[in-house]
């Protein structure tokens, strides 16, 4: 059973990029169908997909975060990472990474709509 684990600093100052790693056991990376995304949900709001890679590298983000935000892997340590430059306190929020089957549920905030996910981090953002 696959299981992912985030891991990060859980403070950011605002202006700083923030780097996020989720690391996957259980299963590779690179196993097709599989698509690998980060998910947050800022206080007392609903999920917010931010972008996803996928099992041959691809990535795809957010419209609204796409400035700010790269997604990459290493597939060596089966883990993979997020930045999310220029953050401001409105990004503070539980983050989580969590997997898909196939690209049809690419950018959902749907949590049915990933089969596992990480526990989640909390990230606060504040000078």
């Amino acid at each position: 059973q696959v299981q992912l684990q985030e891991s990060g600093p859980g403070l950011a100052k605002p202006s700083q990029t923030l780097s996020l790693t989720c690391t996957v056991s259980g299963g590779s990376i690179r196993t097709y169908p599989y698509y690998w995304s980060w998910v947050r949900r800022p206080p007392g709001k609903g999920l917010e997909w931010m972008g996803t890679i996928n099992f041959s590298g691809s990535a795809y983000y957010s419209p609204s975060l796409k400035s700010r935000t790269s997604i990459a892997r290493d597939t060596t340590k089966n883990q993979f990472t997020l930045q999310l430059s220029s953050v401001t306190p409105e990004d503070t929020a539980v983050y989580y990474c969590a997997r898909a089957v196939g690209s049809g549920r690419l950018g959902s905030t749907n949590r049915l709509d990933y089969d596992s996910w990480g526990q989640g981090t909390q990230v606060t953002v504040s000078s």
